[in-house]
This record gives structure tokens, C-alpha cells and sequence, in this order.
């Protein structure tokens, strides 16, 4: 079955779905195989509990009715995304960057949303299965699409660009993330990069950080730029107060106006201009964008600041790179308020240089004084430092609760597989 032929029956079956815990009546089930999983081995029970179509790579599973049998699962899935991105003439926003990607997604699908129908990545389904699966969400009534894309080495980003087809993109900022995949800072910008290489090629439009020089000189050559910054460009604004939540002030350019919002740390202005310059850019009423932005509420602990017991939690343990976790750490250092306590969990993916960033994340931390500082598990167990370690989340949970700690502020940040969550349950 060919890809036209594929999609036909798309048309009549516009849900897609990989799992089969998350399968309704109707869906299109694609099997996909991966190094410790064949889900062409579910095919049956996801046709048993309601998909129309099993779309499988594994000829010994073929027998069964209602399945349809590809050479590969996951390319399908992707050139069916492509088939379907080539419906639409609508802007397409890819939006990739170390720090920051998913709270700006959100503000600009905020900012969109009240004047367009836009449609959106959900969560952060930002990968080479998430990516494709969002595409093929996006219905015809569609004005505007806003793709978010993770990576973690070179080449991934350009793989997404071949079947998203990006008209406009945003690379929020170049980080030491993922050092060990990229194999290098260089390389992360290098592969970030790779949605630039798109816009200059098929003459797309970038929306560019002023304030970094690196995206200067990244976005070169590229036919249209709209930049945002704190100076000198098209958008600018700066933080008017961050207690407890950040208050921005947007001026030249624009004409001048404030948004208030309900996000924790300075580190979220450039995420806020940059929902303002895709705003205005795509004439949405300042006003309207302003009341967008307010009205966001982060979740998935994202720059979330929880009220508990007595105390006032900043919680941004989603991810954590050594470029977040400074911003955080220096955002909270400036909080003005007593009882300061930090509770940090290790850092992922940084390779050869992981140890030399947890150790000078322990000589950021040692530089202020703290009520007390928690350091979780991965490289910094491997560190000599004054501060109190715990193998997990779960034992650093219990330390902290029996210290009954009240009017203290608490600011926890780690990396996805530290769960530091689970320190304030």
C-alpha cells in the first residue's frame, strides 16, 4: 500500500495512535519496534480494543485481519505526516532550543489561539514519533501549527524539518544540553542550527533572541528575521518585578504595555518576548496577547511555584541542564527572602564533561548562604561538597519532611530521571 492510498484512509480515520493504553474506537494503529519493545505483537489487541487499522512491519503478524503491512512502521508514520503537512499552506512555527522550549510553545500557542485556530505540540511530544503524531492531529480548520522539536544529537532536527516543513522557526537558545549525544557545545548549536539551515534554504521567516550573539550570527543569510531582546530590536521589553511572579514590560517597537504573568524567574522573559514578537508579528491586539500570557498557568513543574506546608516551593524539576540550572539558582539567589533551601537533583546526558558541570553547580551553590542545600543523586555523589546527598528523590523527600521546615523557600530542579517531584510529595 502506498503512501496516497495510506492516507485515504486516514482521511476517513484521523486519529493516530502508538500506544495501545491510549487507543479509542476508530484509531489507526501504528506498530512500532524499538531496541526493548515490538509492538507489532500488540496488533491484535489493539484491533481487539477498537483500531480500525493496525499498520505493522513484521510479516509474521500479517495473517491478521484489518492489519496493513509496511516495511517500516515509523518511516510510514512520518512520510504520512509529510503527506499529510503538504495539505496545509498555513504557517507552520518550529520552535527548538536547549532551555525553555515547551513554556515557550505555550505562551505562543497562548498568544495565537485567541485570533487563530492553532494547533499545538501536547506536552512535550517533541520527538521522532511525537512530532509525526502531532501533524497528523491537525485538522483542516487549522490557520495556524506551532511544532515543537527536542533533540539530543546532530542531524535530528533537520530529519524533523523534512516533514514538518517549517515556514517560520525560533531557536529559544543554544545551551550544555545534551553534551553527550551533540558531543560538544559547538555541536549543540550546530544541531539546533539545522532549523536555521531549513529557513535560509527555503526562504522562511526566523524569530531570533537579539540579546544572544550566537543567534546573530546563526541567523545570517536567513531571507527574514524578526528579532526580540531587552535592546536593539524589533520587540524589546524588560522584567519590571519576579516576586512572586514575573512582570514584563514591553516597549519600543510595539508601543509600550506590561503583562503580568504566573511565571517564576527572570529566566522566562525571553520566552514571554518571544510569544509577544510571534503575537505581533501574526497581528494579534496587544491587549490580547497580554491577557493570553496572563492568563497561562504552568504545569508538569515547569517554573510552578507551589504553596505547602507552610512554604513557598518553587518547583522547575521537568529537566535541568547546567545552563537552566544556573539561571534557577541565580533567580532564586536574588529572591528577597529568608529560609532559603535548595534542593538539586543531578544533571543527564552531559558525558565527558558532567563531572566539571556538577562541580561548578556546587561552587555557584557555595558562593550564597543557604538554610540548607539537598544535592540528589548521579555525579553528585561523586563530589566532595558541604552539602548533604541523598541517592534518590524519595530519600531526600524524607530528610526534608522531617525537618518541618515552615516559611522557607524551596527551589527544586533536576533533571527528568531524578524526579525531583517526588521531594515534595
Amino acid at each position: 500500500m502506498n503512501i496516497i492510498e495510506l492516507y485515504e484512509i486516514y482521511t476517513l480515520y484521523p486519529s493516530v495512535q502508538t500506544d495501545t493504553r491510549k487507543l479509542k474506537k476508530g484509531d489507526l494503529f501504528f506498530a512500532l519496534k524499538g531496541p526493548n519493545f515490538n509492538a507489532n505483537a500488540f496488533a491484535e489487541t489493539a484491533l481487539a480494543n477498537g483500531a480500525e487499522y493496525a499498520i505493522i512491519d513484521d510479516p509474521a503478524y500479517s495473517h491478521i485481519s484489518r492489519t496493513i503491512l509496511v516495511e517500516d512502521a515509523l518511516q510510514t508514520l512520518q512520510q504520512l505526516a509529510l503527506y499529510h503537512r503538504n495539505q496545509f499552506s498555513i504557517p507552520f512555527i518550529a520552535i527548538t532550543g536547549s532551555n525553555g522550549k515547551t513554556t515557550t510553545k505555550e505562551l505562543i500557542h497562548a498568544a495565537l489561539s485567541g485570533a487563530y485556530t492553532t494547533y499545538t505540540t501536547e506536552g512535550n511530544l517533541n520527538n521522532h514519533i511525537g512530532i509525526p503524531l502531532t501533524i497528523l492531529r491537525i485538522r483542516k480548520d487549522a490557520q495556524i501549527a506551532v511544532i515543537e522539536m527536542g533533540a539530543n544529537h546532530l542531524g535530528e532536527i533537520a530529519g524533523y524539518c523534512a516533514y514538518t516543513l517549517p515556514t517560520h522557526g525560533l531557536i529559544t537558545n543554544c545551551g550544555k544540553a545534551h553534551l553527550e549525544g551533540f558531543g560538544g557545545y559547538e555541536n549543540v548549536k550546530k544541531g539546533k542550527g539545522e532549523l536555521y539551515d531549513h529557513l535560509r534554504n527555503n526562504q522562511g521567516t526566523a524569530f531570533a533572541m537579539w540579546d544572544y550573539d550566537y543567534l546573530r550570527d546563526m541567523s545570517r543569510g536567513i531571507a527574514h528575521v524578526v528579532t526580540y531582546g531587552t535592546k536593539d530590536a524589533d520587540i524589546t521589553g524588560d522584567t519590571l518585578a519576579s516576586e512572586p511572579f514575573l512582570q514584563v514590560r514591553i516597549g519600543e517597537g510595539t508601543g509600550s504595555f506590561n503583562i503580568n504573568t504566573r511565571l517564576v524567574g527572570a529566566y522566562n522573559l525571553p520566552n514571554i518576548l518571544a510569544a509577544v514578537t510571534v503575537g505581533k508579528y501574526f497581528k494579534v491586539p496587544d491587549q490580547q496577547i497580554a491577557d493570553a500570557i496572563k492568563a497561562y498557568t504552568p504545569s508538569n513543574s515547569r517554573s510552578q511555584l507551589v504553596e505547602k506546608n507552610g512554604n513557598t516551593i518553587i518547583l522547575d524539576a521537568y529537566n535541568a541542564n547546567p545552563s537552566s540550572m544556573k539561571a534557577a539558582i541565580e533567580n532564586f539567589e536574588k529572591i528577597n527572602a529568608d529560609n532559603k533551601v535548595l534542593a538539586l537533583g543531578a544533571m543527564a546526558e552531559l558525558g565527558a564533561e558532567s563531572l566539571e558541570e556538577h562541580k561548578n553547580i556546587i561552587s555557584l551553590i557555595q558562593r550564597s548562604a543557604w538554610k540548607e542545600v539537598i544535592l540528589v543523586g548521579g555525579d553528585f555523589l561523586k563530589l566532595a561538597s558541604p552539602f548533604k546527598t541523598f541517592e534518590n528523590a524519595v530519600e531526600a523527600g524524607k530528610w526534608l519532611r522531617s525537618q518541618a521546615f515552615t516559611n522557607a523557600h524551596i527551589l527544586v530542579k533536576g533533571s527528568r530521571s531524578m524526579q525531583m517531584e517526588k521531594v515534595i510529595e
